[in-house]
């Protein structure tokens, strides 16, 4: 975990997701280096679009897996079909040696990676301790909207 809270208008997030899939069949057409590189140029592309933040990832020969920050306005879902339908078009286009058709399978695997659970115990035991310079998730009337 990096650590860093990202902020919208209204809201304060770390959204963060592992998310894997694979190449139609699994077969190995990401072996070259050229590919991997396109890729993740591809994939900084995309995020500097969307505002997603990568944090790891790791492009195989056959799969990819993304450790990514994604604001709470996008779903998992919308996420991974725009990076998997953008990717497939572009290495299409530059490299004429991948097959028609789709370049990646139809699923994927995400999983979310959320605060420790120490830590978060650890945050919310000592709620009491914590003071807020301008408490804005207060409602007019001064309660907690908990």
């Amino acid at each position: 975990m990096n650590g860093r809270m990202y902020t919208l208008s209204h809201c304060t997030y770390l959204c963060q997701y592992h998310i894997v899939w694979a190449t139609k069949y699994r077969g190995k057409v990401m072996v070259s280096k050229y590919i991997k590189d396109e890729l993740k140029r591809i994939f900084k592309q995309i995020c500097d679009w969307k505002h997603f933040v990568i944090l790891s990832w790791h492009i195989g020969d056959e799969h990819i897996h993304l450790y990514i920050i994604i604001p709470p306005k996008y779903s998992v879902s919308y996420v991974a079909s725009i990076l998997k339908s953008k990717s497939s078009a572009w290495i299409k286009k530059k490299n004429h040696k991948i097959p028609r058709g789709s370049f990646w399978c139809v699923g994927y695997f995400v999983s979310t990676v959320g605060i420790n659970e120490i830590a978060l115990k650890t945050y919310i035991r000592d709620q009491d301790r914590i003071r807020f310079k301008n408490p804005s998730f207060l409602s007019d009337a001064g309660r907690s909207p908990v």
